[in-house]
């Protein structure tokens, strides 16, 4: 692999590119490189098989292409002066994908002592093996959907993708005998068709598994399948999040909080109080995935409206989160 994407937020941190940044990534975003699509066809992702949008796109983000060499060394200066903590390497769908991600992390790790996060669809636990002798410490299998019949639809069978909702389980499962429990993560996208209710169970599944999951917001990009779809309204999605804030922290569990007949949710089973602390810390709203994630604005731009904060929310955000959440916070 002679090179590799690196997304433009981090391009500029790493001094590859020049630019002004609201908010700097404290982890290095890569994915890895080839000429044309994946082979997988996710109804949301610009990578997909199928997508018309630009191949240097993964959600509203670009992503350059640079020489491997070149990115390393400039990954090593940047974790020295202490600007990245973490790599997380995103990976496309093709052949020789985990023999790219090996030989990729094995010359970093020859030459930078940095955590290295891998998201990608595994197909086995030798992949995983693979993936942790070479210096891997942690792995991302994303879920996206919050049903099954969505997953079918978006990225399954019906999408003509080569994904199963079962097998997806079984791979979590699998990744947590390799690199241990709280170093399996997965990722759901709020805003694909589920209810609220649909979203916390499938969250509180994870936590029990000992996956940690992070959340997205759809974010529609032109030249996907879903590229007419909407974000979800920001009040839901702030729902959302503070329902995983309360599991992930076992706060609250799924079993004590009530849903409308809709699916939304009415109460979150835990104290005004409770509520108040998380809300007023804004811990919640924060980009959340493995330590050191912020993805300054991969969902939204920096004008706003902001679903995921890259950094500790003003007081005047916490007021307009408030508000937000006002009828569960009264």
């Amino acid at each position: 692999m002679q090179q590799i994407r690196v997304s433009v937020g981090t391009a500029i941190v790493l001094g590859l590119l020049e630019g002004k940044l609201d908010a700097d990534p404290t982890t290095a975003y890569l994915m890895t490189y080839k000429a044309g699509k994946c082979v997988a066809n996710c109804g949301f992702c610009p990578q997909a098989r199928d997508s018309h949008s630009k191949a240097e796109l993964l959600s509203r983000v670009s992503w350059p292409p640079f020489s491997v060499n070149s990115v390393i060394g400039q990954i090593a200066n940047a974790c020295q002066a202490g600007k990245i903590r973490r790599v997380c390497l995103q990976a496309l769908n093709y052949p020789q994908v985990f023999s790219d991600l090996c030989t990729f992390v094995n010359t970093l790790k020859k030459q930078v002592h940095v955590p290295v996060s891998v998201s990608c669809q595994p197909l086995n636990s030798q992949n995983m093996w693979n993936l942790a002798n070479s210096g891997v410490d942690r792995i991302g299998i994303a879920l996206d959907t919050a049903t099954e019949k969505l997953f079918n639809q978006i990225k399954g069978e019906a999408a003509g993708g080569p994904y199963n909702w079962q097998n997806e389980f079984v791979l979590l499962r699998t990744a947590i005998g390799v690199f241990g429990e709280g170093n399996v993560s997965t990722h759901l996208i709020v805003g694909l068709g589920e209810t609220e209710k649909d979203a916390v169970q499938i969250l509180q599944k994870c936590i029990d598994m000992g996956v940690l999951p992070g959340l997205f917001t759809f974010t529609p990009v032109r030249g996907t399948t879903l590229e007419r779809k909407k974000q979800p309204q920001l009040e839901v999605y702030r729902r959302v999040q503070l329902a995983r804030y309360l599991i992930v922290n076992a706060q609250g569990r799924l079993e004590d909080m009530t849903f409308s007949p809709a699916g939304q949710i009415v109460d979150f089973g835990v104290g005004k109080d409770v509520l108040a602390h998380a809300v007023d810390a804004g811990k919640p709203f924060l980009t959340s995935g493995c330590s050191d994630c912020n993805r300054p604005f991969y969902n939204e731009k920096p004008s706003g409206p902001i679903y995921n904060y890259p950094r500790n929310l003003t007081n005047q955000e916490i007021v307009e989160t408030k508000h937000q959440l006002e009828p569960y916070l009264e």
